[in-house]
């Protein structure tokens, strides 16, 4: 009764705030401005909410919430566009959806692909209001629930669905994931401070010296946007410009736009189940967009009975990852609103907007809920219709991006370059980020070309840094626990909660490897010859050793910082051993052995090191001019050359693609990458 008396005044108020023109209108505004983000590979919400943060003090409260919950709701949906029409990752939430939206741009069907995509992100989006209106009162004491053991139980989970996404052999999924989770532990100890995977030479190297330049990037870890472009991004646009094509050789979209409405209907029930999924994950922080489309993705293959057309254009491959991103937006308000706790990134910059509005008298946290509920109502509404407005003109402006499918890709690639380039570089305002963007680029190359899970690389990257941190938690309170008594220790470490995490996560992993022969994450790949594969696998079993060592190398004290690195790379050595003596038993037709440079000879009109010289050009001349000026030289050269267009195209093209960057640089107040140039002699905004 109390909820009622309570929330029903509340609920008018809060419609009466919303149904004004000029809160509508801001609302749109941010819509907008957050479908320009989101279709921007790279960028996502986090660069939108802090280009709108000068804008925000002062602001009457009720529309700057508006133009940041417009922003925040569709950023998910509108980075499906690069997802489906390119095969980059729009944003950390939209990588699954690559997996098969891209391969049905590919065969002419991206508007199908895309209709089902919008149509499981509407639906997913209101599926997370809704959740968030019921329980935005009576989900504090669930949330509670959950302690270190039951977050470990759900990262390892999330790690659970390597089985699923690992491909035709196993074994190589387990390791790539093994690959993916040392990288995430290269730098600082989170515990003791201890150094990882980096040589003591660079830390004692002379701070002029290029060892010490990357000493001192690789302390703070390698930044998700990186890795996620480099593993996803940069092969495919190598991959598309090594054939020299565009990226369909049909009509920019195909038919099939009610096609894809009915694709999502006929589904409904996964997109049910996978916006719950996004919910929930959601609600949990720290997870986030960062691993619930995968999760959502490994659950659409365990439910569908034929599984072979996952990777080369599976629609339920779309409905899924789509339904569940929109909605984790919901569940990540639940801990930000309830308790003032970001569940991601953007989250965290919306709390400190928050603080900035009108006269600062509005506090997230249950004060929020005590003191503003009609506005608490009034963000749970606007996520609603900001999820139906994105929506609708998603669907209006496919016609004009999807003709980009049509494109000469020769055409697009220098602009995407040039914006995943910028994208990285603001993850740490380094020109180290190039480099390291570069490397992951090529690591990511490789594991394409020799069928490794890409996917359950990027799980183990994400979830290193949790798995870690939970699981010392939980060990360093279990052990306490234990010293009361057994009972006491065994009742923290086994809740209902974690039982139940357990007892998914076995079938999971049960189910997955036991369907590993029938799913092909990334496509059929071809078998080819041994010998460039197991030089590959020889390659990642030297770094994994290397990571023991070092990890052995660690003082006892600091053990905490020793052991998950220790074994991890344990785990993976034994692994990569099995497939070492798997390749030698085997002969060379065996899927162990999947080389796309063989299965694709014919479609490469380009090599693969001639194409890289390109961007591997563009590094190099941006330690030398800076960006700006490299960036000029790389795009003219390209598109005179590489293109074949004429200079008068060319040098439009150049002006274009310099303006375009200074435009975004100032919008979001950023910097670009300096070279030895500007050491010597000081240039004015943008060449400095």
């Amino acid at each position: 009764m109390e909820f009622v008396t309570t929330a029903l005044p509340a609920l008018s108020d809060a419609a009466g705030l919303i149904f004004q023109p000029l809160v509508l209108g801001y609302l749109v505004l941010g819509v907008v401005m957050g479908l320009c983000i989101g279709v921007f590979p790279g960028l996502g919400g986090i660069a939108g909410l802090s280009l709108l943060l000068p804008f925000m003090f002062g602001m009457d409260p009720i529309l700057g919430l508006a133009l940041m919950i417009g922003m925040v709701a569709v950023v998910p949906t509108s980075d499906t566009f690069a997802s489906v029409l390119m095969g980059i990752p729009g944003s950390s939430a939209s990588q699954a959806t690559v997996l098969d939206g891209f391969p049905m741009a590919k065969k002419g069907e991206a508007a199908r692909a895309l209709s089902a995509a919008f149509s499981s992100s509407l639906f997913g989006g209101l599926v997370g209001a809704a959740f968030l209106t019921l329980f935005i009162l009576v989900a504090r004491p669930i949330v509670l629930e959950f302690r270190t053991p039951e977050l470990l139980m759900i990262t390892i989970f999330g790690l659970s669905m390597v089985g699923i996404l690992a491909g035709r052999v196993a074994i190589k999924g387990i390791v790539a994931a093994g690959l993916g989770m040392m990288v995430g532990v290269i730098g600082e100890g989170a515990f003791e401070g201890e150094l990882r995977l980096i040589p003591a030479s660079w830390v004692y190297a002379d701070s002029g010296s290029i060892e010490f330049g990357i000493y001192q990037y690789l302390g703070d870890g390698l930044k998700l946007v990186i890795v996620g472009l480099g593993i996803f991004a940069i092969p495919e646009i190598v991959a598309l410009l090594r054939q020299d094509r565009a990226i369909s050789d049909r009509s920019p979209l195909g038919g099939g736009w009610m096609t894809g409405v009915r694709d999502w209907m006929a589904n409904i029930w996964l997109s049910v189940r996978c916006s719950v999924i996004g919910v929930i994950v959601g609600v949990i922080p720290g997870l986030g967009g960062s691993v619930v489309d995968w999760i959502a993705y490994g659950h659409a293959v365990q439910t569908t009975p034929d599984k072979s057309k996952f990777g080369n254009g599976e629609i339920r491959g779309v409905i899924g990852p789509e339904s569940s991103n929109n909605a984790k937006e919901g569940g990540g308000l639940v801990p930000t609103l309830l308790f003032g706790i970001p569940g991601s990134g953007s989250m965290a910059i919306f709390i400190g907007a928050i603080a900035l509005l009108g006269s600062g008298n509005i506090e997230v946290g249950p004060s929020m809920l005590k003191n503003n509920l009609d506005i608490t109502y009034s963000i749970v509404w606007m996520l609603a219709l900001a999820n139906v407005v994105g929506t609708l003109i998603c669907i209006a402006a496919s016609g004009g991006i999807a003709r980009l499918t049509s494109v000469p890709f020769a055409l697009l690639a220098p602009f995407l370059f040039m914006i995943i380039s910028f994208a990285a570089f603001q993850s740490g305002q380094n020109l180290m980020d190039l480099v390291a963007l570069f490397a992951i680029g090529f690591l990511g190359i490789m594991m394409r070309r020799f069928d490794w899970s890409r996917p359950a690389f990027l799980i183990g990257f994400v979830l290193s840094t949790p798995a870690e941190n939970y699981a010392n938690q939980a060990v360093q309170i279990a052990q306490s626990r234990f010293r009361k008594g057994l009972e006491d220790g065994l009742d923290y470490i086994f809740s209902p909660i974690v039982i139940v995490l357990i007892i998914i996560t076995v079938i999971s992993v049960v189910m997955g490897l036991r369907q590993a022969k029938q799913i092909m994450a990334e496509g059929a790949v071809d078998a080819g010859q041994k010998r460039a594969p197991m030089i590959f696998l020889l390659l990642v079993l030297a770094f994994l050793v290397a990571a023991q060592m070092n990890a052995l190398a660690i003082p006892d004290y600091a053990w905490r910082d020793r052991v998950f690195p220790w074994f991890v790379s344990g785990v993976a050595i034994i692994g990569a051993l099995i497939l070492l003596v798997q390749m030698m038993l085997r002969d060379e037709t065996h899927p162990l052995f999947a080389d796309r440079e063989v299965a694709n000879t014919d479609n490469n009109v380009h090599g693969l090191w001639s194409t890289l010289g390109w961007f591997a050009g563009l590094l190099v001349l941006t330690s030398i001019l800076g960006f700006i000026l490299a960036l000029a030289a790389f795009l003219f050269a390209f598109i005179r050359y590489r293109a074949g267009r004429s200079t008068l195209f060319a040098a439009g093209y150049t002006v274009a693609g310099i303006l375009f960057m200074c435009v975004m640089a100032g919008l979001l107040n950023r910097d670009f990458p300096p070279g030895l140039l500007q050491s010597f002699v000081t240039l004015p905004w943008p060449l400095t």
